[in-house]
């Protein structure tokens, strides 16, 4: 497999369907695609896998126990947390770099704040009104997006 363009990490992801999604997603963009267990699914579920059509078994999937071990492969990488209580700013004024793992929470509860508290995070910035959060995948999509274009600008 192709080294990967950017990291995309589901922290304790809740929604097979939105993992599916996400696996699509990142086939797309050849990213890799990392769940940080545990989970409240099996990786088998057949929503992941619907969600994710026949490009499921295309995924560059790599799957951590336990959020020590996902710490411990990040090692020296750069990560960006992404969270609805971000204080760094929108994720636009990020640079962003080949390599660089991008850290989204669980659809319910977001990523915790003792996380966004240690590394900082960075939001998608919205309108006032009643929407608290997009959907998971919808983010990941548009901050992936971002990214893609500042890492490979030829696609653009």
């Amino acid at each position: 497999m192709p080294e990967p363009t950017l990291h995309i990490a589901l922290y304790h992801p809740e929604i097979p369907p939105n993992t599916g999604n996400i696996g699509r997603l990142c086939v797309g963009i050849r990213a890799r695609l990392h769940v940080v267990h545990p989970i409240s699914f099996s990786m088998d579920a057949k929503q992941v896998r619907r969600a994710g059509l026949d490009y499921w078994k295309h995924v560059d999937l790599m799957e951590h126990a336990s959020e020590e071990d996902f710490w411990a492969w990040v090692g020296q990488r750069r990560v960006h947390l992404l969270s609805a209580k971000g204080g760094r700013g929108p994720f636009t004024q990020m640079n962003y770099q080949s390599d660089d793992v991008l850290v989204f929470g669980r659809e319910t509860k977001g990523l915790p704040d003792e996380l966004v508290d240690a590394h900082g995070a960075w939001q998608i910035p919205m309108l006032p009104g009643p929407i608290r959060s997009l959907n998971l995948s919808n983010a990941v999509a548009v901050v992936a997006y971002h990214a893609l274009a500042q890492v490979q600008p030829d696609l653009f």
